[in-house]
């Protein structure tokens, strides 16, 4: 079982950065969970945008916000952030940390479902 809390979302004008943190209560050791962000657009489809590499690999994006985005951890504090670079309105939306036991691909073309999900934080990108 995961207990995800998202935080620090909120309104920013385009170009501008943000950092989402997700704390993770539950499990304290994530080693063996899959972990990742995706993104609600209004009138869009669900996007996983950014997600922990499995196996060994690199970090997974989404295509549009590759070179953007970054995924990282403080695995003292359990913590899950994902930085955000360059905004645009087109980044707006509900960002969910979300989690899976075992390791599985949450993002990339053939994406694992989520188990488990935080409440969400609303980012808001206009001027």
């Amino acid at each position: 079982q995961m207990q995800l809390a998202e935080s620090g979302g909120g309104l920013v004008q385009p170009g501008g950065s943000m950092r989402l943190s997700c704390s993770v209560s539950s499990p304290l050791n994530l080693d063996y969970y899959s972990i990742g962000w995706i993104r609600q657009a209004p009138g869009k489809a669900r996007e996983a945008v950014a997600c922990f590499g499995t196996g060994g690999r690199t970090n997974v994006y989404s295509d549009s916000v590759q070179g953007r985005f970054t995924i990282s951890r403080d695995s003292t504090r359990n913590v899950i952030y994902l930085q955000m670079f360059d905004l645009t309105p087109s980044d707006t939306g509900i960002y969910y940390c979300v989690g899976r036991d075992y390791l599985v691909d949450l993002c990339g073309d053939s994406p694992s479902e989520p188990r488990y999900w935080g409440q969400g934080t609303q980012v808001t990108v206009s001027s």
